[in-house]
């Protein structure tokens, strides 16, 4: 068996994932959300999330080793990065805390169990974060460490003291995060764009913890006279990336996977009155005005109104005879009430276009009825053999007092 089978420090050392990735992530989170939470600076949430996200890739930026050494530098105090690490990480804690049980209960104006919580979490870890800097002004640290600094002044007065609050802090934080949504994601009546986000935000605490347990473990050993660093070292750091990137997506997920959906939806809605659209602006030999730059639910809107347009004047052309014998000639095919009602509607369109005349607007082709229709109407004609059979049909039968229902 190899060294390296053996030896976790050193396979850990080669599955280390770089703090930039999960920095970079975070701010690209950020930057998605950004126009959003512009537009809606208002809402509470949207700038409770970009707080987050900000904090949580500033975080992982002043945690980089070349930036704790210069900033060390830059002050002249040997491990001064340490507690503004510990406080960034303790004030995303609490912040992301603090987001999940306002986005769980409700605004703090409307939800007095929000308040109380709001309450609690913003001046518990304001004493956190003052704790850490009376920690670090009384502990004695003169040695840089940029890497293992937890471990290095375990047993250390006051800077032990410190590493354990920080440590604690975020491990509250990240359990209670973690409880809330796993609750909350049990819950069947959420979106399901809302409930794999929320798995993932989970994960991504649940990840968190791991790195608490393994930090915690490395500075215990330390005080037992032991010598694991490599939980601290290697082990915590890509744990710590993994689950910044599960909650990056956690974050992004809802609100993108919403947003694309919403968009698929109305980009199938305008393929879906295609066949309709075409057949009447051969008809009518002309159509909207068409713009790549337009946002589909312009594009959307400029279809239907169009065919609702160029709909009216034929309704009055239509004959509700046919249309009545083409859905007995659809539900004699076998066709379902519904599929029969925009068959025969298909057919009552094609003749009016066709011939221009005929009967009233009485009948199951009343102007409201075909307005109301468009969408399976346009799904008819996407099938023309179907729609030429049933015309074929009901050309060729007797109308028997069947009528199209409404």
């Amino acid at each position: 068996m190899s060294t390296l089978a053996l030896d976790p420090s050193a396979l850990l050392g080669r599955l280390y994932i770089s703090l930039w990735i999960p920095a970079a992530l975070l701010t690209a989170a950020l930057l998605l959300k950004l126009p959003t939470i512009i537009r809606l600076w208002r809402d509470p949430l949207l700038r409770a999330v970009g707080g987050v996200l900000l904090f949580a890739s500033t975080v992982f930026v002043c945690c980089m080793p070349s930036v704790i050494h210069r900033m060390n530098v830059l002050t002249g105090v040997p491990n001064f990065a340490a507690p503004l690490c510990y406080s960034l990480i303790a004030a995303n804690s609490g912040a992301g805390l603090l987001f999940i049980v306002t986005w769980r209960n409700g605004l703090p104006e409307r939800s007095a169990v929000t308040r109380r919580a709001t309450r609690w979490i913003v001046s518990g870890y304001a004493v956190v974060i003052a704790a850490l800097w009376v920690l670090f002004a009384l502990a004695d640290v003169p040695v840089e460490r940029v890497r293992d600094l937890d471990t290095y002044y375990a047993r250390t007065p006051f800077m032990r003291e410190e590493i354990l609050l920080y440590l604690l802090a975020h491990t509250v934080a990240c359990a209670l995060s973690a409880r809330l949504i796993w609750n909350w994601a049990r819950d069947r009546g959420l979106d399901a764009w809302l409930r794999w986000g929320l798995r993932l935000l989970g994960g991504g605490y649940a990840l968190s913890l791991l790195y608490d347990a393994a930090k915690v473990t490395a500075v215990a050993a330390r005080w037992l006279g032991r010598d694991p660093d490599w939980l601290s070292t290697n082990l915590a750091p890509p744990v710590a990336s993994l689950s910044a990137i599960l909650l990056a997506a956690g974050f992004i997920l809802p609100h993108a996977g919403q947003a694309l959906h919403e968009r698929y939806r109305v980009r199938l809605a305008h393929h879906r009155l295609g066949p309709l659209y075409r057949v009447l602006r051969s008809a009518t030999g002309a159509g909207p005005r068409f713009s790549l730059r337009a946002p589909a639910e312009l594009r959307l809107t400029r279809r239907e109104t169009y065919i609702r347009d160029a709909l009216l004047p034929l309704a009055r052309h239509v004959d509700p005879e046919l249309t009545e014998r083409a859905y007995a000639a659809a539900r004699a095919l076998g066709h379902p009430a519904a599929r029969a009602r925009a068959l025969s509607a298909a057919v009552g369109v094609l003749d009016a276009i066709e011939n221009g005349s005929g009967g009233g607007t009485a009948g199951g082709s009343a102007p409201a009825s075909l307005l109301r229709d468009i969408a399976s109407i346009s799904s008819a004609l996407r099938r023309p053999k179907a729609v030429a059979t049933v015309r074929a049909l009901a050309t060729a039968t007797p109308a028997r007092g069947v009528r199209v229902p409404e």
